[in-house]
């Protein structure tokens, strides 16, 4: 994999994947975010597929090819708004909703924090 990045790759997606790297040796989460990024998410996950357990893409591309790179890496996007703009636009709004996600995991209060009788309710899973 190192070899077709030094072929065909430009330091931009070999950069990005030494912090998809980085950040899954460093149990540190990261935001994949556009095409060039999932191109460099790739590569990192097929140079070590625990990478993958600590990325969030943050959007599906509007380019052809990153539904296919979703699959291959085997992750769904946050958002799906078809944007195709490059300027990292995807990050701030995946960033709210993972902020948003994390409030309400830390906050969120059980049955017994409401005095509710989890007997009474139907369970519907």
């Amino acid at each position: 994999m190192i070899d077709v990045i030094a072929k065909v790759g430009g330091y931009d997606i070999a950069g990005l994947c030494g912090c998809f790297l980085g950040a899954a040796k460093n149990r540190v989460p990261i935001v994949i975010d556009g095409f060039i990024a999932s191109a460099a998410a790739l590569c990192a996950y097929r140079l070590n597929p625990l990478a993958r357990e600590y990325m969030f893409p943050s959007h599906l591309s509007a380019e052809p090819g990153a539904v296919y790179m979703m699959k291959e890496l085997v992750l769904e996007p946050i958002l799906n708004l078809k944007m195709r703009l490059g300027e990292g636009s995807g990050c701030p709004l995946a960033f709210n909703v993972i902020e948003a996600a994390l409030y309400t995991i830390n906050n969120m209060g059980t049955f017994d924090d409401a005095c509710l009788d989890k007997n009474n309710y139907v369970d519907i899973r």
